[in-house]
């Protein structure tokens, strides 16, 4: 089973920063892809980042040029730098992590989801 621990949410005021991290852990671990999404209230969740194992990045139109993903394969740990932050970006923030784990010599596929991290921005 794979445990996604997110940590680094919190209050910020508008134009500040903050930085996300999503700690991934799991036997035989093996990550394709790592994200992170958010969920402002009576709204759908969203993606807001993405990277994958190569190292390429994606982002949603909203965050471009003000949120970098990055990620430590080494700790299986992927971050998100938010800077320049608005009101809008106030939301819960998950982390998502997919690839497989070898059980018993074979691939097991997961699709892991973090337990989330408020962000306010207040204005």
């Amino acid at each position: 089973q794979v445990q996604l621990v997110e940590s680094g949410g919190g209050l910020v005021q508008a134009g500040g920063s903050v930085r996300l991290s999503c700690a991934a852990s799991g036997s035989a671990l093996s990550i394709n892809a790592m994200g992170w999404y958010r969920q402002a209230p009576g709204l759908q969740r969203e993606l807001v980042a993405s990277i994958i194992s190569g190292g390429s990045t994606d982002y949603a139109d909203s965050v471009k040029g003000r949120f970098t993903i990055s990620r430590d394969n080494t700790k299986n740990t992927v971050y998100l730098q938010m800077d320049s932050l608005k009101p809008e970006d106030t939301a819960v923030y998950y982390c998502n992590a997919r690839g497989y784990t070898v059980v018993f010599g074979f691939r097991r596929w997961y699709d892991s989801w973090g337990q989330g991290t408020q962000v306010t921005v207040s204005s």
